[in-house]
């Protein structure tokens, strides 16, 4: 893989702390990616892969229910703020060309998007979804390339073959990936292979062309922890492999998403048999959610399982919001959904060696009772600081939670006897 310009691999290192030449290597043997899409001005370049702090995105996107651009373009700036380290835009309704274009103005992260939800709604909107034609769908990925698109989800290892050993496995949840749901009801009712899979080497040219990273999909991933790591799932992956080879060896970009609804103890294997089968490209993991009743609190069963994936070698977080399941995500889901996956990625570094000086900032802070400074550190501020302040704050030291019995300073009087 080549990154054109050494700006973003000089920007991308020095955000790492890494020596450029490292960087380099590694994203030449595909281990780590840059999403960067020359034509979306002004992006800052993130490196996401082996040996990189774990980043996390942040989903936003109208729906046909819901279409309201300037809802999402705030979501944007909320994810933003929070410190998200892309965004994708997954907009299936209003005029989506319009709002992608608005989301990669708005933004200067790396933007992501899932062509094959425009390519069918389009589809929809002349006479029924499968309608769509492969002309139409490559159509779209190459417009969201020239709009500035810097990586795209592509369900590429939904083939015949892979869907044939779904249908063998008798699954609780089916298929859960809108993609991979989209793309298979479409092969069946026209009796086709996967354009995405059979036009491959046309997409390693449309994305070699515009500089774009593959975000190859996981259309078949779990939707229930009693289908984790089923002979589907690993089906797909066993595809996946094969197809960053080959994007490695056109000189694109390529990642791999996983899953999904992943048991505590089935996310290590999974993160191993991912780096394993697709020679340690880069892993982006969808939560993963480690029990199916977390039902309005998915952002914590998603930072959960997230902290230990990221652990174990997963190398980017997909935000999990507390809608999940349920609706589309607020503005304060988006902001809950960042900062669950922030603590998840960043307790992952920590515990890989990264980021401390962060934590130990804090402690020191809290020592010496530096309200401010702590709460200048926290994930959220604007939390923190209305917990500090909703019940009254107690003396300028010490909070409400114990008052003149503070630990600290009761012992920091003992040792200063």
């Amino acid at each position: 893989m080549k990154i054109e310009s050494p700006v973003e691999m000089k920007g991308a290192a020095e955000a790492e702390d890494i020596d450029p030449d490292t960087l380099s290597r590694r994203l030449q043997e595909g281990r780590v990616v840059i999403p960067f899409n020359v034509r979306h001005e002004g992006v800052v370049p993130k490196a996401i892969g082996e040996g990189m702090t774990v980043k996390v995105n942040a989903n936003i996107g109208t729906s046909r229910d819901l279409i309201d651009p300037d809802l999402e373009l705030e979501k944007v700036r909320t994810a933003v703020e929070y410190g998200t380290d892309a965004i994708m835009d997954l907009s299936t309704g209003g005029d989506i060309g319009d709002i992608r274009r608005k989301v990669l103005a708005a933004c200067r992260l790396p933007v992501g998007t899932v062509p094959i939800y425009e390519a069918i709604c389009r589809s929809a909107d002349r006479g029924g979804p499968m309608a769509m034609t492969e002309d139409d769908l490559f159509e779209v990925i190459e417009s969201h390339a020239r709009d500035g698109v810097d990586f795209m989800t592509l369900h590429c290892g939904v083939t015949n073959d892979s869907i044939e050993v779904l249908m063998r496995a008798n699954r609780t949840t089916g298929v859960v990936s809108r993609g991979g749901a989209m793309l298979a009801a479409w092969m069946h009712e026209n009796g086709a292979e996967n354009p995405l899979y059979k036009n491959y080497d046309h997409l390693l040219d449309i994305a070699r062309e515009y500089g774009f990273a593959l975000s190859l999909g996981d259309g078949l991933r779990p939707g229930s922890i009693s289908d984790a790591t089923d002979a589907p799932q690993v089906k797909e992956l066993m595809i996946l492999g094969e197809l960053v080879k080959r994007a490695r060896e056109g000189g694109v970009q390529a990642m791999v998403e996983g899953p999904g609804h992943v048991p505590l103890d089935q996310i290590e294997m999974n993160v191993r048999l991912e780096k394993a089968v697709c020679n340690g490209a880069p892993f982006y993991v969808l939560g993963p959610l480690v029990c199916d009743v977390a039902t309005g609190y998915d952002h914590i069963a998603g930072a959960i399982g997230g902290a230990l994936a990221a652990y174990h070698g997963a190398d980017f977080l997909c935000y999990v919001t507390p809608s999940e399941h349920l609706s589309l995500p607020t503005i304060d889901d988006v902001r809950e959904g960042v900062v669950a996956s922030r603590i998840a990625a960043h307790a992952a570094d920590v515990a890989r060696g990264k980021s401390r000086d962060w934590d130990d900032d804090m402690s020191r802070a809290r020592r010496s009772f530096d309200w401010e400074r702590m709460f200048d550190l926290c994930v959220d501020p604007k939390k923190a600081r209305e917990y500090r302040e909703r019940a009254g704050s107690g003396d300028s030291e010490t909070c409400t939670m114990c008052g003149e019995f503070c630990a600290m300073k009761m012992i920091d009087r003992l040792l200063r006897g």
